[in-house]
């Protein structure tokens, strides 16, 4: 009995490390929830003989989630083209920073946050092929020897090497790293310009060749293309403030970095990421679906909870 648990333990255990190799594959927490899930449903359908021959079932339950998220990945490229608007990965709350909830709050909670899941690397994920993604973030992020690969993708280990080095060319070169100080004042004077809607302000914080990027979803209201350069982006922004009297705006960590998260009436209605060089913003991701804001719906209800806590202090 005791060794059957451990082993029951020792697979739940695999749970996190899935979780975190599916959202960098599928940028979605909730097709990373379900291709998890779904790597476990097959591993209990097993029969027990077959499973107690499985030298590693880490190993053979990321080969699973891998092939999973491929076909999801090519059911995807689909999907999106009928999407409304540009499609971007859903914004991912740091560490406790959506207040209590579950699902995929929690979810959130058991995902690494390094540079691979900043916004911009995942934006720059979405232009592989599903092949060359799979290859390249099994190899590049996880470290998984390319004959590990080869039995996700069904082909050669020298194939899959080959992905990968197709997919490395499609990542831009580093560039110099910005401080983390220097990222959160940014991102803090932005938030204040944006709050006082001073559009001279936000022009000298963006970079003259900045692009904003936003997904509605077809939801809610948000610009189906890319703006493109500061002069443009900086009304854009003051326009929105005009248009939500009473926005509430925090500075949050999103996808590993420093971020603005805008409430209106006690509900994540907007969650901002952006992308720092010398100073200045040149790329700010806004998502704005509420489907892929659900991780964050109890920041608002925990904030919420605290200033009734506050008016309830004599």
């Amino acid at each position: 009995m005791g060794a059957a648990r451990a082993g029951i333990e020792g697979i739940a255990g695999e749970r996190g490390q899935l979780i975190n190799v599916a959202y960098r594959l599928l940028g979605s927490l909730a097709e990373s929830e379900d291709a998890v899930q779904e790597a476990y449903a097959r591993w209990y359908a097993l029969p027990r003989s077959r499973r107690d021959e499985i030298v590693s079932p880490g190993a053979w339950l990321t080969t699973v989630t891998g092939r999973i998220c491929l076909d999801v990945l090519g059911s995807a490229r689909v999907r999106r083209e009928r999407y409304v608007g540009a499609w971007l990965p859903d914004p991912l709350p740091g560490p406790g920073g959506h207040g209590q909830g579950s699902g995929l709050a929690d979810l959130a909670d058991r995902i690494v946050q390094d540079e691979s899941v900043t916004m911009a690397f995942l934006v720059v994920l979405e232009t592989m092929t599903p092949a060359e993604r799979v290859s390249f973030v099994l190899h590049d992020v996880f470290r998984y020897p390319f004959a590990e690969i080869a039995e996700v993708l069904g082909r050669t280990p020298a194939a899959c090497k080959q992905l990968a080095a197709s997919a490395r060319r499609r990542v831009p070169d580093a560039p110099a790293p910005v401080p983390a100080d220097v990222r959160s004042d940014a991102v803090r004077r932005v938030k204040e310009a944006w709050r006082n809607k001073d559009i001279a302000a936000l022009v000298d914080l963006l970079d003259p060749a900045a692009v904003m990027t936003a997904d509605g979803g077809g939801l809610v209201g948000a610009a189906l293309r890319p703006i493109e350069g500061g002069t443009r982006i900086a009304p854009y922004m003051v326009a929105i403030a005009d248009r939500a009297p009473g926005l509430e705006l925090l500075e949050r960590t999103v996808n590993g970095a420093p971020g603005l998260v805008a409430l209106r009436d006690g509900a994540v209605v907007t969650v901002a990421s952006f992308d720092v060089a010398e100073g200045r913003v040149v790329r700010i991701w806004v998502v704005r679906n509420p489907e892929k804001l659900q991780p964050w719906a109890a920041l608002g209800a925990a904030l919420g909870a605290a200033e009734e806590e506050v008016r309830d202090v004599p």
